[in-house]
């Protein structure tokens, strides 16, 4: 189907929201919005103190800065039209836009995906390989393995978004959704969409099996090296280096295995849709906090930071009243 079919798929569609008729949508805004701005918050806290502070200029915490500019564009894609359409009685979302949200929408999730993998990677070698870390995690290496996590993403986005949208649409243009999800959209189209849900499965697999190996692989020799570690200490320094890694992980991918691997028997609109809203809204906001309070060198920075802010105005006060 080429340009014809596109045209004629180009008319606008209609998101029904997180809850079809909320009895309370002023108090839904309220907790959607106190979210998204703290997860906007954080995320750019956090990408701010590694750029600031030398001690967090390493490739674990260069890393981290990558997952949290993925999460404040993931989180932006979808909660913005979320609350607009909470405030408005026109839900209305164009073909274009729609497009737009899935390939955004598949780009970033593909990249954490592959980020949290390489991010495995990178504890394995600092705790099981610690005096070859410099060479095997070096700068070079570290933007190679971002690069890879993007065009790793973006290749799903350029390859489902332009097949999902060229389906026709007949009848309903109401997607029963919060954002163009493509199961969601799928259902809209009155072509039969078998074949292309059957290998889009097995792609959504093999994009979390691969990363998901990487990870199971490192975790699996980092446990067994600290195993034979004597040192309490080094075992304390190892566990609290990854544990943090390992509860973002497991959030992340608990929501994506269910998302993306359980067949269509387990799945209903309304789970499909607080299934989403966890890892489209609630993970963004949860990973910078995981690694801000679990972690003494990111709240170390941080205390410094508002240290420095906080004698700054100091001065400034003091300076003021010798004036007067």
């Amino acid at each position: 189907m080429g340009m014809e079919g596109l045209l004629q798929n180009s008319t606008n569609f209609v998101l029904i929201g997180l809850i079809t008729h909320p009895a309370f949508p002023g108090l839904l805004f309220a907790i959607v919005f106190s979210i998204f701005v703290v997860a906007i918050t954080a995320n750019v806290v956090m990408i701010l103190l590694i750029h600031v502070d030398s001690r967090l200029h390493t490739p674990m915490y260069f890393l981290l800065s990558q997952l949290s500019i993925m999460d404040t564009i993931y989180i932006c894609i979808t909660v913005p039209k979320m609350l607009q359409d909470l405030l408005s009685k026109d839900k209305t979302i164009s073909f274009l836009g729609c497009a737009l949200q899935i390939f955004l929408y598949l780009t970033l999730i593909g990249g954490e995906f592959f980020l949290l993998g390489l991010m495995a990677y990178d504890r394995y070698v600092a705790v099981c390989n610690p005096l070859r870390y410099p060479l095997l995690m070096n700068r070079r290496v570290c933007l190679f393995v971002v690069l890879g996590s993007w065009v790793g993403g973006s290749l799903d986005g350029f390859v489902l978004t332009p097949v999902t949208m060229s389906f026709p649409f007949c009848s309903s243009r109401e997607i029963n959704h919060f954002f163009c999800e493509i199961p969601a959209v799928l259902k809209l189209s009155c072509a039969d969409t078998s074949l292309y849900e059957t290998l889009m499965y097995a792609c959504c697999v093999l994009m979390l099996l691969l990363p998901l190996s990487v990870i199971s692989v490192s975790y699996t020799r980092i446990l067994l090296t600290v195993h034979r570690m004597n040192s309490a200490e080094g075992r304390r320094k190892a566990f609290a280096t990854c544990s943090s890694h390992v509860m973002v992980v497991s959030i992340f991918y608990g929501a994506a295995f269910y998302t993306n691997v359980l067949p269509h028997s387990y799945h209903t609109p309304e789970k499909d849709k607080v299934v989403s809203a966890f890892y489209t809204i609630l993970t963004p906001m949860l990973n910078p906090l995981i690694y801000s309070v679990r972690n003494k060198e990111v709240a170390a920075a941080l205390r410094k930071v508002l240290g420095r802010c906080g004698s700054s105005q100091g001065i400034r006060v003091g300076t003021v009243i010798r004036k007067d």
